[in-house]
C-alpha cells in the first residue's frame, strides 16, 4: 500500500507569489524558506497572501500529529482553554477537546 503523497505546497505557493502577488514575496519569504511547511505554516501564508475570509470553512481542513501537537503547546505556553484555542485557530472546541483527550492523555 502506498503512503499519502502531500501536495508540494512550498512549491505551489511560490508560483502563486512570484505569477500574481510578487510585493508580497518578502513577507512571506520566513516561511518559504523552512524545509517543511506545517498546516499552521499554509494557513499563515493563505492569510498573508489572499487575506482572511469569514466564509472560509474549516471543515476540510486536516492535521497531522506534528501540528495537533503544536496546537496542544501553544495552549500550554499562553494558558488558554479549549474556548480561546479554538477561537485563535478557528476550529471547533470540541475538535480540541478530543485531541486533548487523545494525545494528553
Amino acid at each position: 500500500m502506498e503512503k499519502y503523497k502531500q501536495p508540494d505546497f512550498k512549491q505551489i505557493y511560490k508560483d502563486i507569489i512570484t505569477r500574481k502577488y510578487p510585493d508580497k514575496y518578502d513577507l512571506c519569504e520566513y516561511l518559504l524558506s523552512k524545509n517543511e511547511l506545517l498546516a499552521l505554516d499554509i494557513l499563515k501564508l493563505n492569510t498573508i497572501i489572499f487575506g482572511t475570509s469569514e466564509k472560509y470553512s474549516s471543515q476540510y481542513r486536516s492535521y497531522k500529529k506534528t501540528d495537533i501537537l503544536k496546537i496542544l503547546d501553544y495552549q500550554k505556553e499562553n494558558m488558554l482553554n479549549n474556548t480561546q484555542l479554538a477561537l485563535h485557530f478557528k476550529l471547533s472546541r470540541n475538535t480540541i477537546a478530543k485531541w486533548r483527550k487523545i494525545f494528553l492523555m
